[in-house]
Order: C-alpha cells, then structure tokens, then sequence
C-alpha cells in the first residue's frame, strides 16, 4: 500500500518551451500507455483516493443497470472501505511510485492517460472530481502533466466518450467545429486511450453526464490557462469549446422521465459547464491574452444559434459579437451600394464559394439587384430579405428606388424573372424561400401605382408621352401574366391612392386603356370571375373611367382613348354577366357604333388599304382588336396574303419538285402595330406561326416580317424560344419543307439580339449546337448547317459572360453538351470571344479561372490550332499563358500531305479532267478514303496550276456539294495551309515576285469563291486570317475583301436590303433569286426561298475578326481600308456597338487615331448619345485629349441619365421629356424621348446605351493620366478638409441615410463616388487607386486611418484573385497603420489599441478572403506568404498593437494559423 509517509518533494513548475518538443512523442503512444506495469499501481493509487472499490468494477455488473433487489443485494455484499487518504498525501504517494520505474518518460504518458480516464469516469460524482482537480494541479507541480499533450487527449477523448455512449444526439463530426475551423487540428493525429464503458455511469441521466464531463473539462482548462500553451493547443481547446457550445443542448428532448426535479438538475448543470465554456472563451479571446483572435469568434457562426437558452452571460457575449461583427462589416461595406445594377445588364453570377453553399437546383442563380451580404460576405437570399424589410423603412425605400428605377428604363424580362416573388394570392401550394428573388409584390404594387400617377402627371401638362405609356404596358403585362401582383390588391390602392391625391390627376382614360390591356390574362379572369369581391372590383375598375379630353379628336390615340371604356366594359360585361347593370347608355352608344364601323370596313369582298389608313381608321382598327380579336386578327391575316400565291421558278436543275409561295405586299408598319391590343398580338401572333410554318405555301416576307415586328415592339409580353416553342405546338413541324431554314433565317437576322436582351442566348447557342451536331456529318446539308454556324457565330460574339456554374458546383461553357459539338471554326471563334470578354469585361467571378485550362481543353478537344505569337501578344495573361504552350502541328499536316499527294493527284485527275464522267463522280464519293477526300481542294487547287480553266470546275463543285458539311470544312482549312506552303516554296526557288504570287492565288481563290461558287467564303476567308502566323495570308486577306467581285456583292446586297432598321421599312421586299443570295454551293439542291439570308450578310460577323487580326499584326492602314469599304455593311451588322465598344478597349493605347474614327463610323454617329464635345474632338484632324471638364461633364450625364435619383417623392414627375434643355454634358439626345427596343437592340437598354456610349467616348480619346490623378488629388482634399467633421462617422455608414436625415456630407458623396469607381474599373486600372492613398500619408489620427480603410476596404474582395495588386494594396493599409502605431510613431491624439478592434478584425478577415479566393468559409486559411507580409509589418508596430495582431505572423511559437498551417511560412523574413 501507498500509505506509508514520506517526504514531500516539491519540484518547480516546468518550463513549457523546454518540454513542447517531447508532447508530441507523448501524445503518440497511449495505446503502448495500456501494457506498461506502472499503469495498474498508479489505478489502484488513484482509486484509493477517490475511494473506488476495483473488486466490483467487472464489465458484466455494469452494462445494465442494477434493479432496486441487485442494488440491495450488492449493498449487503460490499465490504466497508475505510476513508480515503488525507489529500496532502497523495503527491508523496505518487512520488514513491515514481521512483519504483526507472523510465519515466513512459510513465509521463500512462498518468495522462489514467487522469483522462478518471475524468471521463468521475465527471459526475462531485468529491471525486475535486480530487481530480487536486491531483492534476499537484502532477502538473512537479512536472508530470505536460498541458500541450494532456489537453488534446483530453480533449479527444471526451469527444469519443460523447460518441460512444450516444449523450450527445446532436454532436457529429459532422456538426464538430473543429473539422471546419481554419484553426482545427486533425483529430486523427490525437489518439484518445481505449475507453471501458464503464467510464460513464449507465444509471445517470445522458444530459447530466456529459454537462457533468464538460464542466470538468473546462475546468481542467481554465487551470492550464494560466501557463504558457502553444498556440496548437489554444487552437485545440477553442476548437472544442466552440463545438460544445453551438451544440448546448445535450439532452434528448421529449424523454419520458423528466420531472421537475431532473430538469431542474439538468438546468442547474447545463448552466455550470456553459458558464465555465463561456469563460474559457474569454480567457481565449480577451484582448489582455489574445491567445485567439477574436476574429475566429465573429466567424465561428455562434451567433447564429437557435433555441438559445436563456442565460444573460450568453446573451452578452452574442450581443458583443454581433457589434464587432457590424463593426468589421462595415469596412467591407460600399456606400450606397445596396444596389448592383443601375444599367440591369450585368450578368454577376454569385461567387463559386457562395454556391457552394446553395442547394443544387439554386447553384446557377446570379447576384440579386439588391444584395444584403450580411457583415462576412455570406448572401441572403430571396424572402429571407424581403420579409425583413419593413414598409416604411430605410431599406424598403432603397428597394422602391431601384424598381421604379426598372420601370423606367425596362431591363430585360429575365432580370424580373431573377428579382420577384410570385404574389401569395398565385401560389397554389407553400414553397420555401426563392433565392435571388428581393422584391415582393407589395413592393411592385406601390411602385406600378408611382409610375401611373407619374405618367398622369407627364400627359395632363400636354407632354407626348405615348411611348412612354406603350413601354410601361408592355411590363405592366408581363408583369402581370408572371404573377407577381395581385389584381384585386392593385385595383384598392390604386383606388385609394387616386382618392388621396387631387382629384383633377385622373383626367384622361389611360388607366382605362392600361387595365384593357391585361383582361385576357387568365389570372385576371379568374379574378374577375370567382373573386368573392368581384362586383366591387369592377365598380372600382369603371371608376377610372372618364370623359375623352384631346385638342385633336382625330388623333388616333384620343380615338382609342374616347372608345377605351366601351371596350373595357363590354370585355368586362363578357366575363361577370352579374355587370350588365353597370354600363350606362352612353358606352352601349359607342359599342354599337364600333359595330357599325366593323361592319362597314369588314363586308362584302372590301378590303381595307391598311398602307393608307387615315387617324380614326387607325384610331378604330385599335379600338377593334380590345373588343373582336379574333375578326381583326383575320383581317390583317387578309391584309398578308391578300395577293394569293404563285409557284417558283425551279431554282437548280437538282431540286424536285416546285415550290408556292405568297405574292410580296407591303408589310404591317411598326406605328400601326404599336396600338394594338397585347393580347391581339399575341392572338395574331399564334396565327402567323400556323400560317407560316403550315407547309401548304411558303409565306411571303411581309409576314415574316410584321411577325418578328409584333415580337420587337412587346419585347416583353411576346417573347417565346421560338424553336422549342414551335416544336411544342406541333412536334412535326420541323419535318415540313423549308421550316427549320426560316427559324434559323428569323433567328439569325431578326430576333437573336432580342434573345440576348431576355439572356436566352445561351440557351439558343445549345439548341443551335444540336442541331449542328445532327447536321455536320451528313452529306449535302449545307444551307441549313453553314446558316445554323453562322447564327452560332453571332451567339457567340453577342456573349458577355463565359462561363456557366453547372449544378454540379463545376463551371463550363455556357452550353451544357459542350463545344466539342462546334465546328472547328466555331470552337477557334470561342477561343478569341472568350480573350475579347476577359480583357474587355472581365470574370464576375475570379474563382472561375480556375476552370480555365479545363474549360480550354473542353474547347479544342478535336482541334490542332495554334495562335501567332502576335495574337497571343493582345490576349488576357491568363489565357495567353494557357494557350502559348500549344504545339503547332501544322508541319505534320503538310507532311501528311506529301505523303498522300501522289494518290491524291491521281484521284484528281481521273475525277477533275473534262469531259464529265458521271459515274467516276459516285464512284469517288462512295469509295475513296476520307482521308484522301480531306485533301480534294488542295489536289484540285495544285493541279489547276494557277488556271482554274485547266480543271473541270463543274464537277468539283458537285462532289463538294456531296460532301459532308465537316468535310467541307476540313478542306478548306487543309487548302489554305497547302497553298501557303505552296507560295513558300514558290518564293524560295524564285520562280515570281512575292507580288505575282499573291496575285495569282488571289484571283484564283476569287474563281473559286465568287466566279464558281464552289466554297462558302467566310469559312474561307476565317481560315485565312487564322493563319497569320504566315506573312502572306492577311495579304490574301484584305486583297480577297478588296476585290471588286466581293464589293459588287455587297452593294447588290445594300441596294436590295434597303434601310439596315428594317422595321422602318414599308415597302415591298425584293425576293432574291435564291441561287444569287447563296451561290451555288449553298442552293445547288435547294428550293426553298430565302427570306434575310444572304452570301453577303455571312460576313458580317467575319469582316469584325478580320479587323481584330489586322490590328494585331500592325496592319492599320490595310484595317483603315477594309473599313471604309465596309463601314456602310457594317450598319446591317446588329452587333456593330458591341463590335465598335470591344475592339476600342481590347487594343486601348495601341489605335492610330485616324483607325478610331473609321472605327466610330460603323455606328451611325448621328443617332448615337454622343456629347457635343466629343463630336469636335473626334473630327478635328489632331485629336488631342480634351480638357478636364469634358470628363466631368461626362459623369455629370450618367448621373443625370443612369444613376437612381436618391431622392424620388410618390407623384414626382421624372420624365425625360419634361425638361427640354441641354444637360451639363451638352448630349445632343440627352432628352429624347424613350427609345422602344427595336430602336437599341445592341446593347439593349436605354440606360446601358448611355453607359456604353461614354465607355467609347473615353476609349476613342487619349485618357489622360492626369485625369486620375486631378480626380485623387481632389477627393484627398475634401478627405483631408471634413477629417474633423462633427458627423464623419455617421456620413461614411450609409449616404442615403445621410441624404434621408439632410446630413449628407461632401466627405459621405466622395467616397461613394470612390467606392462606384472602384467597383466598375477593370483589374489593370485599379492599380493607380494607390495614388490616392499616398495623397492622404503620412496618417497622423486614427479618424484618418479609419478613413483610408473605409476607402480602401470594399476593394480588397474584389483583389482577392489578383494576388500581387491585393498584396501591394494590403501592404499599403500596414504602412498607414505604422504610420499611427509605428514604434516611433506620435498620432495627434494618443489611442488605446483597444480602440480599433475593427481594424483588426477586419485585417483578420482580409487575410482569410484572400486566402480562400473569396467569402470566407469555416475552412479558409491564410497563405504563408501573405503572414510573412503581414509579420513584416507588425515587427514595427507598437507591443500593444502587436500583441493583437501576432496571429497574422509566421511565426508558430505565437500564431495559431501558422502553428495549424500544413506547410507554414517559419521566416519571418
């Protein structure tokens, strides 16, 4: 026995830096722990100080629980145990054990395991876990407990008891923090001893047991917090007590036993252990210890808590939390903006990191207009911000705006689709929260009812403002028919509002005609027919009736507003027949005088001469399609097709058969299409298609064309994806003749910029690559592939964003299958639109780039094509880099050619020497090898010798004509690299000038392409031009487009394509003969009529990419040429102000200025918004840069023109047309009148067009350096002048609020327009935003340093993948620190480092979103080179300052995330 006394050895403390390098040695064998002799004495020591009896503790008495008879018999049988030993007694106990076992490093370890054991075991019997306090503050005195090894075993070990015996319910290592903390150890690496279940009483209640074990735990910490741990350790425990905490509530809800005296025992030891992990917290965290950084509590999600209990000591370390939370938030916050989108044209995809964290079906979504990150970065989404924003408040004020906003300057309807709710009356079944939806129908319903009151307003002060009211119905319906308001709901407080405002503002009977429009949308039926209120709405309906008032009774808008309220009750009338008594005899009058009219224009075989209509013939045609849709919708079907049909001339002797078509008439004018009825269009629109695609006649191009007008002029109401539209109609019709070419022809030349303006052009790009892939390899398809390519070429040079996140969480091309279905041309033309959009537009995530290289291999699977170096020169880094290790493999190709070009010149003799032999022809096409037919241009292009007269032409074109599309393709790319081979060799033997060469193989090649026809030219002239790597294709180039047979091609197409804004035009289309639109390579067995498509127009989306590869090989003057051949076919191009706004900042600061002016004339400059001033500047012969009030008077317009007003009272007037002076900028067409889309279909919208069109006004002029560093200097001194403003601090939080209470301040509008700036300058100009922060140094005040952080902060996120530019901007934010907390430092005010807690915490987060690439995740880490930049830094920064950023170092002896970093940075230097 261990109780004979002996003398007390006291031993000092151990030093804890001496032994840390032997606790890992200790932690790693506890599993040897259990064998070693010394492991019995020192349990039977311990337990006879706890006074535990080790003759009963058998496994089979303690795996069930005793019944009350066991418990007696037991009782009777256990001997009587003397008392425990004196506690003073124990240490000389142990001591004299020690000394019985030599190795002592083993025995170190065994102890650590017997007391974790004990721990687990007597956690729950008070005495005994006293004693076990005693014993390990007595161990740990002489040096057997060493914290940084016992405490992870504990630790881990106490996780494993939770776990084994099913205490805790909801701790998993799923939910345990540690495994998603940056901080977290790798539990694995901690082995717990082998536990006996006996450790933990079966007969104590589960919650009690493991409060009982946490308590202990935390209180075994807190003793040890008092020495000096490694940073690991700390991470360890706070890792740990975090987990215990977000899971407080061990116990299992529900039991069946709880009374009142168990739950109060519960309660009591809840509370106990969460006090005691509250308190280990602190020790962690307190600014005093800075064991932690506090930061890794505003992250931990423990604020996010649910059910809290209700203690007041967790409320205040949550309410702390939540304030250094917003705090820190607000660094990262930019003023003002709430809103991402003034233009609505921004494709901000979330975050890769934000969608990882979304359900799969949400992973695609993009950034909300309004956008509440919360305070770390982490979006909300959907209802979780609708429902939080009161009516009234600040925020919903700020939502208003930005819809009213949207109403006025009609985004597209796929921006709708992402931001609204559906309206609770039109959910049929509960649903969880929409994400990406932020405004609710509350919200829409008070800003339709603004809009109207607005509108009212405009038209009572005698303002024509119709196009405005056509534009507002247009959204009002489709607003309607998706459902986000509610009618009846709109009907009240539009008649309430109307009640509160001054009678005399509902003058006219607009609202009447608004409300037409929408009453045969079926939600407003139902409303009107089963809604228990129905009678009472339609009396609040006819309450908007009035009395016709116009100067002009014969303006055919007063005609239809004078019969607007007959039309409306009789539709009303038709619907509620319970009405009838409601109409008055006045309206019966007109009803029958509109039948009158119907009757007189519509009988006998009369038909009515719609290109000559007077005002009230139009006036009542409109009013006709409101109340008889259907007869109308006949009579303009009548008006189309009124000249019957006639048969074609057979077009080429290989079509079968004949072919009727409509006799041409003049198509439906756009003004008069403009009044009638939305749900008229959409009827006659449903009739055209079954006319159309009916297959009985093919339709003139009057139809198709008024049917791609009705389209443009409801962009909203009427869209459809028209090819799958068509096919769920009728799942035949792309069987019947001739269907598939017209959708393609009406896509390709009418409709797909309005498929870009709804952002379906991704989703066209997908259904046209299918179609390719179906088509590319069948023989003779070559009209619908090469128009189905061509449309893709669009689609694809019409893209602003590339990549897709797929649900996956993976991002890819836009189109799901992937470009490996594209054509070789297509997938060259990606590559080239992809470098255009990341150097022009730039990646709404940087965390895409990551997918680059695979997304490139995606591309060109089956492609060998390189770039020149010289192309390579003007790409992005990041896509040059990936692409310039490619392996040209050209050479191979020619040396396949030599070997096959013996057989290959054989075939071609045979097959290509006159006279014809018909049956060689089948024979060669049948049998011969693909790889032999893939050189037949090439064989045929050597053996002509320069004369193509010397080859049967004839019959290269028909064997071309049977050749697959691909092989076609093929050809041509294969014969453009042999007679560039070819010329090489010709130069080298000196044979003919460089001069004649070209020439010679020019005018062949214009024999092949114009003269015979025998191959499409712009897959030609693309292949051309993709080998600039060879001196001499450009050459062949600009000689090809410069040749008369190609400008006589294109002025035959402008002489009879008339106005390039086809909807202007009125008069009969010319039909071209199909042969001479296509050629003959394209119509060779064709017979179906062309309607838009041309030879010609293929090169529109050519001539752009030629321009680009002229450029880049410092062929201006040839580019200069080539556009001013072209700059009047570029007006056809519906890309042109794309075109004209990429190429100018794709090669900024390398354009000769006469380029840029032949670059400015593809636009019709006439027509754009461009200022006075810029018009003087761009045509005076020296372009020199303009003075700085040019670019202030530029921003003054986008101001006055984009941004949301802040200021907005309900009823104000904010019409463009009712103020008719110049602005500031001296914008020619600043107040125009809106524009409808079909006027700005590229870029789309009125507000991007203004946007758009500064871009090229500061992109055609030298930008001047200066202009940067005057805007800098300036905004230092408004900075440096309200540094001591009485309300800074409340100016830099939010200047709309500012604005609301009439504290704005300048210092409040500098830094928002800062921050505006910031957030839309590209990556490569954001780097002379130092020069600012250099103009505020030297920092002598914290109010200063706060303002340089305030500046700077809402920038770094958008840095975090641009490493060098945040490093260096990082770099920048510590000198200022240095500057105020420097050693040596003396601030105009002395400050506590207590006193900027943000600052820290907000340097702590800057680090970690750096080093996750973007919001932080519990995962993120800080790399080691950015804590060996920060280390730097610190090293001069006062002790105390240092003390609360020693985290951020590299050094692991005090910072956790270099000590828990898998490879951490131990050089500070």
């Amino acid at each position: 026995m261990f109780r004979t006394p002996a003398t007390s050895v006291r031993a000092q403390s151990p030093n804890t830096s001496e032994i840390g390098d032997q606790s890992h040695h200790r932690s790693a064998a506890p599993a040897a722990s259990q064998f070693h002799p010394a492991r019995a004495a020192i349990v039977d020591l311990f337990n006879l100080y706890l006074g535990i009896n080790g003759r009963h503790k058998s496994d089979d008495a303690i795996r069930e629980p005793p019944n009350k008879a066991q418990k007696r018999v037991i009782a009777l049988n256990i001997d009587i145990l003397p008392l425990p030993p004196h506690d003073a007694q124990f240490l000389p106990d142990f001591e004299r054990l020690r000394d019985q076992f030599p190795n002592h490093e083993q025995l170190y370890t065994v102890v650590e395991s017997v007391l974790v054991s004990l721990v687990i075991q007597c956690s729950n019997h008070g005495p005994r876990s006293k004693f076990i306090l005693f014993a390990i503050h007595s161990l740990y005195s002489i040096g057997y407990i060493y914290w940084d090894s016992f405490l992870p075993l504990l630790l881990s070990s106490v996780k494993s008891a939770e776990m084994s015996v099913n205490i805790s319910s909801t701790t998993s290592p799923q939910s345990d923090v540690s495994t998603t903390s940056a901080v977290g150890l790798n539990s694995s690496s901690v082995q717990s001893p082998n536990l006996e279940p006996s450790m933990v009483s079966a007969n104590e209640p589960s919650c009690t047991a493991i409060s009982s074990l946490r308590k202990l735990s935390c209180q075994i910490i807190i003793s040890a917090m008092e020495s000096n741990l490694k940073p690991s350790t700390h991470a360890n425990i706070f890792n740990r007590i975090l987990s215990w905490l977000t899971n407080w509530d061990p116990c299992q809800q529900g039991s069946d036993e709880v009374d009142g005296v168990k739950l109060y025992k519960q309660d009591k030891a809840l509370f106990e252990w969460l006090h005691n992990c509250l308190c280990v917290v602190r020790m962690l965290v307190e600014d005093n210890r800075c064991h932690v950084p506090y930061y890794e509590l505003l992250r931990s999600g423990l604020h996010f808590l649910e059910n809290l209990p209700d203690d007041v000591a967790l409320f205040t370390i949550l309410f702390e939390l939540h304030r250094r939370r917003d705090m820190m938030a607000m660094h990262m916050r930019m003023l003002d903006q709430h809103l991402h989108c003034p233009t609505f044209g921004n494709e901000r995809l979330l975050n890769q990191a934000a969608t990882n964290t979304l359900s799969e079906s949400n992973t695609n979504l993009r950034q909300s207009p309004i956008t509440y990150p919360s305070v770390l970065g982490e979006p909300l989404h959907g209802e979780d911000i609708v429902f939080s924003i009161q009516r009234g408040s600040l925020d919903w004020e700020r939502a208003i705006r930005c819809i009213r906003h949207a109403i006025r300057n009609t985004p597209s309807p796929d921006w709708w689709r992402r931001v609204l709710m559906v309206a609770p009356c039109h959910r049929s079944n509960p649903q969880g929260s929409t994400p990406g939806a932020v405004f609710s129908s509350d919200m829409v319903c008070e800003v339709i009812i603004d809009r109207i009151l607005e509108l009212l307003k405009c038209t009572n002060s005698d303002v024509n403002c119709w196009q405005d009211w056509l534009i507002f119905s247009d959204v009002f319906f489709f607003l309607m028919k998706s459902g986000c308001i509610d009618f009846v709901d709109l009907v009240d407080k539009l008649v309430l509002c109307l009640a509160e405002k001054d009678h005399q503002v509902l003058k006219t009977n607009h609202v009447a005609w608004l409300f037409s429009q929408i009453f045969r949308i079926e939600l407003v039926i139902s409303a009107l027919n089963s809604d228990s209120r129905k009678v009472e709405t339609v009396r609040k309906l006819l309450s908007f009736h009035k009395e016709a008032r116009s100067l002009d009774s014969n303006n055919p808008q007063s005609i239809l507003l004078d019969f607007i309220c007959t039309s409306q009750s009789l539709r009303i009338w038709s619907l509620t027949k319970s009405t009838r008594e409601l109409l008055n005899n006045e309206q019966l009058h007109k009803g029958k005088q509109i039948d009158d009219w119907w009757r007189q224009v519509s009988k006998g075989e009369y038909i009515m001469d719609y290109m000559n209509l007077d005002d009230k013939s139009i006036g009542m045609i409109w009013v006709v399609s409101y109340t008889m849709a259907q007869p109308s919708c006949e009579m303009v079907m009548a008006w189309l097709t009124c000249d019957g049909y006639t048969e074609l001339p057979e077009p080429n002797p290989q079509a079968n058969g004949t072919i009727t078509v409509r006799r041409e008439v003049n198509p439906v004018p756009i003004s008069l299409l403009s009044g009638f009825s939305i749900s008229w269009c959409v009827k006659l629109a449903f009739q055209m298609e079954d006319n159309m695609f009916s297959g009985v006649h093919a339709p003139n191009i009057a139809m198709v064309e008024t049917y791609t007008r009705l389209l443009l002029i409801q962009p909203h109401s009427l869209f459809r994806s028209l090819l799958s539209h068509l096919h769920q109609r009728n799942p035949e019709i792309f069987n019947k003749p001739g269907a598939t070419i017209l959708v393609l022809e009406i896509l390709n030349y009418r409709l797909f910029s309005l498929y870009r303006y709804h952002g379906k052009n991704k989703a066209l790009m997908y259904d046209v690559t299918k179609i390719l892939s179906t088509l590319k390899g069948k023989r003779g398809e070559h009209r619908v592939f090469r128009l189905a390519e061509n449309l893709c070429m669009n689609l694809i040079m019409s893209l602003r964003e590339f990549f897709f996140v797929r649900k996956d969480g993976k991002v890819c091309l836009n189109f799901e299958q992937g470009p490996t279905e594209f054509t070789e041309t297509l997938n060259r033309l990606t590559v080239m639109t992809l470098a255009i959009i990341i150097k022009t537009r730039g990646i709404s995530d940087a965390g895409h780039l990551s997918y680059l290289q695979t997304m490139l291999e995606q591309i060109l699977a089956n492609s060998t094509h390189t770039w020149s170096h010289k192309t390579l020169f003007y790409f992005p880094s990041v896509l040059r880099d990936a692409l310039i290790q490619r392996t040209d493999k050209r050479p191979l190709a020619i040396q396949a050619w030599k070997q096959a070009e013996a057989t290959v010149i054989h075939q071609c003799t045979q097959l290509l020497s006159p006279p014809d032999d018909p049956t060689y022809v089948m024979t060669y096409i049948s049998h011969s090898f693909p790889q032999h037919r893939l050189y037949l241009c090439a064989g045929a292009w050597v053996l002509m010798r320069g004369h193509l007269e010397d080859i049967n032409t004839g019959t290269l074109g028909r064997v071309l004509r049977e050749f697959s599309p691909e092989e076609v393709t093929s050809n041509v790319y294969t014969m453009v690299d042999i007679i560039l081979h070819n010329i090489q060799l010709e130069l080298q033997q000196n044979a003919h000038s460089m001069q004649d060469v070209i020439s010679h193989t020019c005018e062949s090649l214009a024999q092949f392409i114009w003269i015979h026809e025998l191959l499409p030219p712009d897959i030609l002239l693309l292949a051309l031009m993709d080998r600039d790597d060879d001196p001499h294709a450009l050459r062949i180039v600009v000689n090809l487009l410069e040749r008369k047979e190609l400008q006589q091609r294109i002025d035959f197409y402008i002489a009879n394509r008339g106005n390039p804004e086809h909807w202007l035009q009125n008069q009969v289309f010319k039909r071209i003969d199909l042969q001479k639109a296509l050629g003959r390579h394209l119509s060779w067995n064709e017979k179906f009529p062309t309607y838009f498509d041309d030879i010609a127009a293929r090169l529109l989306p050519v001539i752009p990419l030629i321009i680009y590869r002229l450029i880049e090989n410092d062929a201006t003057e040839a580019a200069d040429r080539i556009l001013q051949f072209y700059s009047s076919f570029l007006h056809y191009y519906p890309l042109n102000f794309t075109f004209v706004r990429d190429i100018l900042s794709y090669f900024y600061g390398h354009l000769p200025g006469k380029l840029i002016f032949q670059i400015l004339n593809v636009l019709d400059m006439k027509k754009m918004p461009f200022s006075k001033s810029f018009l003087e500047h761009i045509n005076s012969s020296n372009a020199t840069c303009p003075p700085l009030e040019y670019f202030a008077s530029l921003l003054t317009n986008l101001v006055n023109n984009v941004v949301p007003p802040l200021h907005n009272s309900k009823g104000e007037v904010q019409n463009r047309n009712s103020n008719p002076t110049t602005n500031q900028s001296g914008s020619t067409n600043a107040f125009d009148p809106p524009k409808a889309f079909y006027q700005m279909q590229d870029p789309g919208t009125y507000t991007q067009l203004i946007l758009e069109t500064a871009v090229i006004e500061i992109l055609s002029l030298p930008l001047p350096v200066e202009f940067h560093i005057k805007l800098y200097e300036e905004a230092s001194r408004v900075i440096k002048d309200n540094e001591l403003h009485s309300v800074v601090g409340y100016a830099l939080l939010d200047p709309t609020w500012a604005a609301q209470d009439n504290t704005l301040t300048p210092l409040g509008s500098m830094v928002a327009l800062i921050h505006a700036l910031f957030c839309n300058l590209p990556l490569e100009w954001l780097d002379n935003t130092h020069h600012l922060m250099n103009q505020l140094r030297p920092v002598s005040s914290v109010s200063m340093l706060r303002m340089a952080f305030r500046i700077i902060g809402p920038l770094l996120p958008r840095l975090a993948n641009a490493q060098s530019l945040f490093i260096k901007t990082l770099e920048l934010l510590l000198s200022m620190m240095v500057d105020v907390f420097g050693r040596n430092a003396k601030p105009s005010t002395p400050v506590e480092a207590s006193d900027i807690t943000d600052l820290i915490d907000f340097l702590h987060h800057l680090v970690h979103y750096e080093g996750q690439g973007g919001p932080v995740q519990p995962n993120s880490r800080p790399r080691p080179d950015v804590l060996a930049l920060c280390g730097r830094a610190i090293d001069n920064m006062r002790s105390d300052v240092q003390h609360l950023l020693s985290h951020l170092k590299p050094d692991i002896s005090c910072s956790i995330y270099a000590a828990t970093n898998p490879k951490p940075s131990q050089n500070p230097s």
